[in-house]
């Protein structure tokens, strides 16, 4: 071990990277680690034995202990610390070594940081990486982009290290530039309307139906059975069956504050760059940011009580109910996060394959789920379809559960409980399937307070009226 040389070199050994280090490890790779926390090469170290692992903390023995052409993975938090690491690294590393960076990194700073290092010869590239600890030490779904043949240099450690679904692994090229990390933003964005679309069932089922912790998860686990199959079920189940010493509910005991780390927030500011619609994950962000004005919310709450939310239906025919409004809301979320990747796919021209992307997210990601696969035949079958919503086998099973999406929104409007995924995600569909709408009206009026004009059905050219003057008021 003392004289090999390794295949890769991971750089922060931090939660994630570890445990992607030791996957590459049990698949038989000789792979190194570099950190400066020695309790992190101490726990390396430790569930590295017996393994073809080997940590440094020192910088100049670890890019000297690789093979050339030198891979390093980094796996350290987004932002001016990427940035810091590489200036690290550059002056020890020569002509054709590759840099992978596979943290949440935003993918204009990806574009950035190629041009930079394309310069000094050397290789970079971004690479999405979903799937938690548990992902990343059993096997995640990736999604690198950029450089083509850097990519297929280490291209085998990724597909041996890859969750598998149906012997497939979940890594893919995605494309040019920086549309691995652009992919996973979306990817984190559908991420979050999922969890919000969550959390609203909660809310759904603790207050308006009034059910404790144990029959709650119970119905979380039961929908993980069947066609609602997903990871951020089955992880909820078993929140909800989590129990202290003392018999108490930890999750009755975790503050209502929800924190991030900007993913989503970056999907719905390039989705409004783009002047493509979001809503249900713009939502999501929103909600978020609403749940920290804690001191706030209790004052409202104080002032505007309207006592009891509960819902006045057969509880468990109204479940039935929940559970098609949550499918209808969830197809809904996806769709408009492919909708987003087919917009920027265009604009960017990443020329993505959003069967590809579908696929890999099946298995591995903190958003795979039993629908994915009806996503990637979609795509597949139609590698042009403009969106999801057109498939005729999505068509099939939207219309089949649009009314009780309705009634669950309607009925828990009605009882004042707040369900923000499941309204904005019927407000959605209804405006997409929409031939007119009303934004002829929002034309006439940007035209009459600020003259910027507007078009004519089946004319060309732009118009402006001087409205105020219509023939019918004037003197």
């Amino acid at each position: 071990m003392a004289t090999e040389k390794y295949s890769l070199g991971m750089v922060g050994l931090g939660t994630m990277g570890r445990s992607l280090l030791l996957n590459m490890a049990d698949h038989g790779f000789a792979v190194a680690g570099y950190d400066k926390d020695a309790n992190k090469l101490s726990m390396l170290d430790k569930e590295g034995a017996g393994k073809p692992v080997k940590g440094f903390s020192s910088i100049h023995d670890f890019i000297n202990s690789l093979a050339t052409p030198r891979v390093l993975l980094l796996l350290v938090p987004a932002g001016k610390i990427v940035d810091a690491v590489i200036d690290e690294l550059q002056p020890l590393l020569s002509k054709g070594d590759i840099i992978i960076d596979g943290g949440n990194s935003h993918f204009t700073d990806t574009n950035a940081r190629v041009k930079r290092l394309e310069e000094k010869e050397l290789h970079f590239f971004g690479m999405g990486v979903s799937g938690g600890e548990e992902g990343a030490r059993r096997g995640p779904s990736m999604m690198p982009g950029g450089d083509t043949k850097a990519y297929q240099y280490v291209q085998p450690i990724f597909e041996a290290i890859a969750a598998k679904v149906n012997g497939e692994p979940c890594v893919t090229y995605i494309g040019p530039g920086a549309s691995g990390h652009f992919v996973k933003m979306v990817h984190n964005g559908i991420e979050y309307a999922l969890m919000q679309l969550i959390a609203d069932t909660y809310e759904v089922l603790k207050n308006g139906l009034q059910l404790d912790n144990k029959k709650i998860q119970s119905i979380f686990a039961n929908w993980n059975k069947g066609k609602l199959q997903s990871y951020l079920l089955e992880i909820t189940a078993d929140i909800f069956a989590y129990q202290n010493p003392d018999g108490s509910y930890l999750l009755d005991q975790v503050n209502d504050e929800a924190k991030s780390k900007g993913t989503g927030k970056w999907t719905t500011q390039i989705a409004t760059d783009l002047e493509l619609p979001i809503p249900t994950i713009d939502l999501a962000v929103a909600m978020r940011n609403l749940s920290k004005y804690k001191s706030l919310r209790t004052a409202a709450a104080d002032a505007y009580s309207n006592g009891s939310n509960h819902l006045n239906v057969d509880t468990d025919d109204f479940i039935a109910k929940l559970e098609d409004a949550y499918y209808f809301s969830m197809i809904n979320i996806y769709a408009q996060g492919m909708h987003l990747l087919s917009k920027a796919s265009a604009v960017y021209e990443y020329n993505l394959k959003l069967d590809e992307i579908a696929k890999i997210w099946r298995g591995g990601c903190i958003i795979r789920a039993s629908f994915l696969e009806t996503i990637y035949r979609a795509y597949k079958t139609n590698p042009q379809l403009e969106h999801l919503l057109l498939d005729r086998e999505v068509q099939l099973i939207t219309k089949a559960i649009i009314p009780a999406a309705r009634e669950v929104v309607v009925k828990n409007i009605s009882a004042g409980i707040s369900i923000p995924a499941y309204a904005n995600a019927v407000s959605y569909f209804d405006a997409i399937r929409s031939g007119q709408l009303p934004s002829n009206l929002i034309q006439a009026q940007r035209d009459y307070f600020g003259a910027h004009t507007y078009e004519l059905i089946g004319k060309e050219g732009v118009f402006h009226t001087e409205w105020e003057k219509s023939p019918l008021t004037a003197p």
